[in-house]
């Protein structure tokens, strides 16, 4: 088994996650999920994404099959504020009203089901618990258990790659410049959708976005500290 599967939103961390796969394998497959989610006009963005990669480097070469799985399912045993139409807040709990229980889960346990099939052995996901929100299911713990566990499941030897986990937005700017340089920059500001409420339309200088939710913010404050300091690296 060679190769990647990229679970690729059409976000920015995704989609820095894709090129950092392109550039170390050689066959290099994408999956995303349509959940319900609030913010769908992401996964507009994914096709968008996907044609101006393989017009870099030597990556049309590499890029393979893409598809997107029907996970409504998810979005109706859901009541956070990424599946309905309510104000962002925090909870009780302590997290904020945007964590989608069982989410990645969920996504990381069907894409490596996915990449079995296809004899694919990495399996690439944009998790951090550096500039994130909390979400349990983000945490390095939390990979390594699943790893574990769908490596049993599946007598195999798939393998949860997390090149994000460790660093912040800024160096996640940074970790595009340096993997496609300016236009890669270029395409994940311009196309790339983050945004919680889907704002497809407000074009910032960090990219589109409502400019006020948590994910706007952690991508804008990224962005302005990587451009503060040109050499920061991941």
């Amino acid at each position: 088994m060679s190769g990647a599967l990229v679970l690729f939103s059409g976000g920015q961390d995704s989609a820095t996650c894709l090129a950092w796969a392109l550039d170390r394998f050689d066959r290099v497959e994408t999956i995303g999920f349509d959940y319900r989610q609030r913010h769908r006009a992401e996964l507009d963005a994914r096709a968008v994404v996907l044609d101006g990669l393989r017009s870099m480097k030597d990556w049309d070469g590499k890029l393979g099959e893409d598809r997107v799985l029907d996970l409504g399912v998810l979005g109706e045993i859901s009541d956070t504020a990424l599946t309905k139409d309510v104000e962002i807040a925090t909870t009780a709990s302590g997290l904020p009203n945007t964590f989608v229980p069982g989410r990645n889960l969920l996504f990381l346990t069907l894409a490596s089901a996915v990449a079995y099939r296809r004899g694919l052995k990495h399996v690439v996901t944009g998790v951090c618990e550096t500039d994130y929100s909390g979400y349990p299911d983000c945490r390095d713990d939390t990979i390594k258990a699943l790893q574990v566990s769908i490596n049993l499941g599946m007598e195999s030897r798939l393998v949860l790659e997390t090149p994000l986990m460790w660093i912040d937005k800024a160096q996640t700017w940074a970790l595009a410049d340096q993997t496609g340089g300016p236009r890669l920059v270029e395409l994940i500001r311009a196309e790339t959708l983050t945004c919680y409420k889907g704002d497809s339309q407000t074009r910032n200088p960090w990219g589109r976005g409502c400019g006020a939710c948590p994910a706007c913010e952690l991508r804008r404050s990224g962005f302005d500290r990587w451009r503060s300091n040109g050499d920061l690296g991941p």
